[in-house]
């Protein structure tokens, strides 16, 4: 049943005119049994999987929905757009199994909207759909490839991330659902975008495989002024790593759903940026024209460095996002955000354009995301596998910092222990550099560059930069590293 002609144009006829019109923010008219949920209560109701959307037609993809509640308390309209128009889904307390809420008389739920919904497909299966894309909360979404559990997740909009004014957390307050071919490869979606200050269309094409792919059109609509709007927004988690240990006693080595931010600059230059747990909030950001790519990274696959049976950190995806067209002079901003444990999410990176968009104007972005594992985005050359930090030591402890830097990749391979590497260092004025080297590494088949330094004020940071070169040429990615006060 192939879709009628409804496209981002029809969304983004409604975006501009809920942007001409007075911010109206959402009701929550759930019937306060459900507003009063708990976490753990909510997740007990779940969609029974025998009523999902499609099932009976044997189509590629499957939807299940979420119950709204607790948290969950603003509804979302949903639509399956099909041969005869497009339709709103009716929400049915039947479809739902509540669990060990006794409490609650699933018959009092009329009309009340979902929280949210999950598309299925085979991916590691070819007989089990698996789950591969999850709506919920906000504007967020989080994808899976083939043998990936769900880690960091993408938004459709960051708005005034760390700025002093606060955050704003746009919704996607309504769905369409393009009814699929049964030889579709892919399921199209559309969103609508609301908040206060701007609205926006979207459209989704996903294609579930080894790499999920998500190919995102949006259009977006200032109500007001706005000093900061973040596109193609990823959100994760690094709470502690090999170039930060846990302050407290953990059985496991590391905890993190990504590990660093790769950049690929429209000058061609590859930048990586180890994450970190800061003491307080650390903005960064990477100045370039017309990005050729972005992403939070889960760079380290050994399980021997989680130790983690049931969070498998080891294979959450990392997630990398490809520009369509121009975007112009901007930036890829990192945020880091101090965290106690796990549990937050503490690392946002997004595009800022240099030319944000004026009320009553708009903007037009394309880009795909990529949730990937073991075909992860690389430079050419050579990456960096590992970041350590630890104390410097001559004949006894001394107050220096040493970084040892592992490199891997192509440009390295072939490469014996007289070729001439050398390293390109740089440190900021808040950094003494007292010694460096760069080796192979013999276990790796890669090269290992250390150095020690001294900090000068310890509530100041230092800035590094590092990259390996032979014969005057790079043959690495650019190693960018702020060791926070």
């Amino acid at each position: 049943m192939p879709a009628f002609g409804f496209g981002l144009d029809d969304v983004a006829a409604k975006a501009k005119t809920l942007a001409e019109q007075p911010y109206k923010k959402p009701e929550n008219t759930l019937p306060k049994e459900l507003s009063e949920l708990g976490y753990d209560q909510v997740r007990d109701i779940r969609f029974k999987p025998d009523k999902a959307l499609w099932r009976s037609r044997k189509l590629p993809f499957e939807i299940q929905f979420f119950h709204p509640g607790g948290l969950y308390n603003v509804p979302v309209k949903i639509n399956v757009v099909a041969a005869d128009g497009s339709n709103p889904l009716a929400f049915n307390a039947a479809d739902f199994d509540y669990g060990n809420n006794k409490g609650l008389d699933p018959t009092r739920f009329k009309d009340i909207g979902f929280a949210g919904f999950r598309v299925h497909s085979n991916v590691n299966k070819t007989d089990y759909k698996d789950e591969v894309l999850v709506f919920q909360g906000a504007s967020y979404f989080r994808g899976l490839g083939k043998g990936q559990r769900y880690g960091l997740s993408a938004r459709g909009l960051a708005v005034d991330t760390a700025q002093l004014s606060g955050e704003e957390f746009p919704y996607f307050t309504e769905f369409w659902l393009s009814w699929p071919s049964p030889k579709d490869d892919h399921l199209v979606i559309y969103a609508l975008l609301d908040s206060r200050r701007v609205t926006g269309a979207y459209r989704f094409e996903l294609k579930p495989g080894a790499t999920t792919t998500m190919d995102v059109s949006a259009r977006i609509f200032p109500r007001e002024r706005i000093d900061k709007i973040g596109i193609a927004p990823l959100t994760s988690m690094f709470a502690f790593g090999e170039n930060q240990r846990s302050q407290v006693e953990d059985y496991r080595p590391e905890v993190h759903d990504s590990d660093g931010l790769l950049v690929h600059t429209g000058s061609d230059e590859w930048i990586w940026r180890p994450l970190s747990n800061p003491r307080r909030l650390l903005v960064t950001s990477f100045s370039t024209t017309n990005p050729k790519g972005f992403g939070l990274q889960q760079r380290d696959r050994d399980f021997g460095n989680y130790q983690d049976l049931e969070a498998r950190y080891d294979i959450r995806p990392s997630a990398w996002v490809t520009p369509k067209g121009d975007w112009g002079p901007g930036r890829v901003e990192l945020v880091q955000i101090p965290s106690p444990d796990e549990t937050n999410d503490n690392i946002v990176a997004y595009w800022v354009s240099d030319k944000p968009p004026a009320p009553g104007d708009s903007m037009e972005m394309a880009y795909s995301i990529a949730w990937q594992k073991d075909e992860e985005t690389h430079p050419p050359t050579s990456w960096v596998t590992q970041s350590r930090r630890g104390h410097g030591w001559v004949k006894e402890p001394d107050n220096t910092i040493r970084m040892m830097v592992d490199f891997e990749g192509p440009a390295l391979k072939d490469l014996d222990q007289d070729s001439k590497v050398f390293p390109g260092l740089w440190l900021s004025d808040n950094g003494e550099l007292l010694e460096r080297q760069v080796s192979p590494n013999e276990v790796t088949g890669g090269w290992r560059l250390s150095f020690r330094f001294r900090r000068l004020d310890a509530e100041k940071p230092v800035e590094m930069r590092a990259f390996l070169r032979r014969d005057q040429e790079s043959i690495s990615e650019t190693w960018s590293y702020i060791l926070a006060p």
